[in-house]
C-alpha cells in the first residue's frame, strides 16, 4: 500500500477512511478502528503528521470531542504521539512498514476515490448510491453462459482478443458510420484496463492531460498514478467548453486529452455534433492523441438516432465496454484506435495478462449479436429509475436541484448550502453512500454537488432517499451561506 504523504489533507484522509462510520458503536471508536487499520497497513507511516482536531472534525461533520477521542485511543495504545505545539503524529514504534528511503523506486499509487473504496469495503446495511452499475445481470448473460462451447486446439492466449470478438466491435462502429476493422480494436478487462493501458503507454511523469472539470474520477486516478499533470477544462450545459479546450491543446500541446462526449460522467450531458467536429478536428491538426470515453454513450434515454461518436469526425481513441448496459462482472471493454497504436497496446497488455478470459468474450460476441434487445430492456429500468429518484428528491429534499437525465445512470445534483464532501459523511452515518462532486473535479470546483445513480429497485431508491433526507436534516443547520463558502475556500488545495 502506497504510504499517505507525510501530512496528508484532510479530504485526502477522509477519502481513505471509506465508510469509517457505518459500523455499530461510538464514533470515536469507529474512527480510532479506521485510524488504527491505516497505520497497521503502512498507508499512515510513522512519523506522518495528522490533521489538528478542529479540521479533520470538520472535514468528517463531528464534534471535535470524537476526533479528540480517537487520537487519544490510538496515543494509549502507542499508535500515535500527542504533543502541544507539533502536533499529533504517528509514532516511530507503530506497527508499519518502513517509509521508502529517498531514491528508493516509488511504490505502485492506489486510489483514494470513494467510488472504488466503497467497493473494497465488507458488505453492510450501506446504500451504495457512489458506484453506478447495473445490480443484476440480465438472464441473456446466464443463456449465453449455459449455452457456451469453448475452442478447441486453441491455447487460450490472446492478448488483443478473440478474433471474433475483435470482428463484432469492429462491425458495431462500422454500423455507426465509423468504418472499423478488427486490427482497430483491442478486447480488455474493462474500460478501466482500457483506460489504464493507454495511461502507460502515452504519458510520461510531468505529461499533461486535457480533462473535463467535473469528469469521472477513475481516470484522474490513472493520470495521477502516470504522475501526469492535469489540465482542467469546464463543462458546462452543453459538455465541455470547446474553446477554452481547443486553448489549452494550442499552449500546452498536451499528452492527451480525455473527454466524456456523450452522456458526460458525472453531470450527463451531451457534446453537440459541432463541438464535437471543432474538437476532434483541432486535437487532429495539433497531434493530440483524443481519447473518448464511450461507457455510457449507448444509454440515451430519447427515441430515434443516437449522437454520432466522436470517432466518426476523425481520429479518435474510443474506450467501451459492457458493463453498464449489460453488467459490472462481465469485464470486457476495448479500445478502438488506430492499428499501430492498438498493436503496441497488445504488446503492453500482453506483459500484464496475455488475455482476457476467452468465455467471457465468448459470451460477450453472442450478447453483441443481439445487443439490441438487451441494451432496450436496460433502457426500460434506467428511465423508471431516472424518474423514480427525481419524484423522490423532489418530494422528500425539494431544496435540492437537478436537471433531468438525457442518458446515462446518474443524477448531478446541486446542494443549497454546506459541501458535498462533509455532507457525505453525515450520510454515510444515515446508511447511505454519495459521491462528492470534488472528488470529480480538478479545478477543485463542484463543492456543492453529489453524484447520485437510479440503478436500484424503486423501494431501495426510495429508502435511500428517505436517508438523505434525514441526513439532510441534521446537517443543514450545522451550515449555511457563510459555512459552505469558508468550506470551499478550504477545498481550494485538493488535488485530483
Amino acid at each position: 500500500m502506497k504510504p499517505i504523504v507525510p501530512s496528508p489533507d484532510p479530504d485526502d484522509l477522509v477519502s481513505r477512511l471509506g465508510r469509517w462510520s457505518a459500523g455499530r458503536g461510538p464514533l470515536y471508536l469507529l474512527l480510532a478502528a479506521r485510524l488504527r487499520a491505516l497505520v497497521d497497513e503502512g498507508a499512515l507511516p510513522p512519523g506522518t503528521l495528522l490533521p489538528p482536531d478542529r479540521r479533520l472534525a470538520k472535514a468528517l461533520s463531528v464534534g471535535r470531542t470524537t476526533v479528540v477521542a480517537a487520537y487519544d485511543t490510538l496515543r494509549q495504545e502507542g499508535r500515535l504521539v500527542r504533543r502541544q505545539g507539533s502536533g499529533t503524529r504517528v509514532s516511530r514504534a507503530a506497527l508499519a512498514p518502513e517509509a521508502p528511503r529517498a531514491g528508493d523506486a516509488p511504490r505502485v499509487a492506489e486510489t483514494s476515490n470513494p467510488l472504488f473504496l466503497h467497493l473494497l469495503e465488507a458488505p453492510d446495511e450501506v446504500i451504495l448510491l457512489s458506484c453506478a452499475a447495473p445490480v443484476e445481470p440480465p438472464p441473456e448473460l446466464a443463456e449465453a453462459y449455459r449455452s457456451l462451447v469453448l475452442p478447441a486446439g486453441d491455447l487460450g492466449y490472446h492478448p488483443a482478443g478473440l478474433g471474433v470478438l475483435r470482428e463484432a466491435v469492429a462491425a458495431r462502429y462500422a454500423d455507426r458510420g465509423v468504418p472499423t476493422g478488427p486490427g482497430q480494436v483491442l478486447v480488455t478487462t474493462g474500460a478501466q484496463q482500457g483506460l489504464s493501458l493507454l495511461a502507460r503507454l502515452l504519458l510520461a511523469p510531468g505529461d499533461g492531460v486535457l480533462v473535463e472539470a467535473p469528469t469521472y474520477p477513475g481516470a484522474l486516478d490513472l493520470f495521477r498514478e502516470a504522475a501526469a499533470v492535469p489540465l482542467p477544462v469546464a463543462v458546462g450545459p452543453d459538455g465541455l467548453d470547446v474553446a477554452e479546450a481547443v486553448r489549452v491543446m494550442e499552449r500546452h500541446r498536451p499528452a492527451l486529452a480525455y473527454v466524456v462526449a456523450r452522456f458526460q460522467n458525472p453531470t450527463g450531458t451531451v457534446l453537440p455534433p459541432l463541438a464535437g467536429r471543432r474538437l476532434v478536428e483541432a486535437a487532429n491538426a495539433l497531434g493530440v492523441p483524443l481519447v473518448d470515453d464511450e461507457v455510457l454513450g449507448d444509454l440515451a434515454f430519447g427515441v430515434g438516432r443516437d449522437p454520432l461518436p466522436l470517432s466518426a469526425y476523425g481520429e479518435v481513441i474510443a474506450v467501451g465496454s459492457l458493463s453498464k448496459v449489460v453488467w459490472g462482472g462481465l469485464r470486457i471493454g476495448w479500445v478502438r484506435g488506430p492499428a499501430p497504436l492498438i498493436a503496441r497496446l497488445a504488446r503492453l497488455k500482453a506483459l500484464h495478462d496475455l488475455g482476457c478470459d476467452v468465455p467471457s468474450q465468448l459470451v460477450a460476441t453472442r450478447l453483441l449479436a443481439d445487443f439490441g434487445s438487451v441494451r432496450a430492456a436496460r433502457l426500460r429500468g434506467l428511465r423508471a429509475g431516472h424518474a423514480h429518484l427525481r419524484a423522490e428528491l423532489a418530494r422528500l429534499l425539494p431544496s435540492w436541484s437537478c436537471a433531468p437525465a438525457a442518458g446515462g445512470q446518474t443524477l448531478w445534483v446541486r446542494l443549497p448550502h454546506g459541501d458535498g464532501v462533509s455532507f457525505a459523511q453525515v450520510a454515510l452515518r444515515h446508511g447511505v453512500a454519495v459521491l462528492p462532486g470534488a472528488t470529480t473535479d480538478a479545478l477543485g470546483g463542484s463543492l456543492r454537488h453529489l453524484r447520485l445513480h437510479f440503478l436500484l429497485p424503486p423501494e431501495v431508491l426510495t429508502e435511500a432517499v428517505r436517508r438523505l433526507a434525514a441526513a439532510w436534516a441534521e446537517y443543514a443547520p450545522l451550515t449555511g451561506a457563510e459555512a459552505g463558502e469558508g468550506r470551499s475556500a478550504s477545498l481550494q488545495g485538493i488535488t485530483l
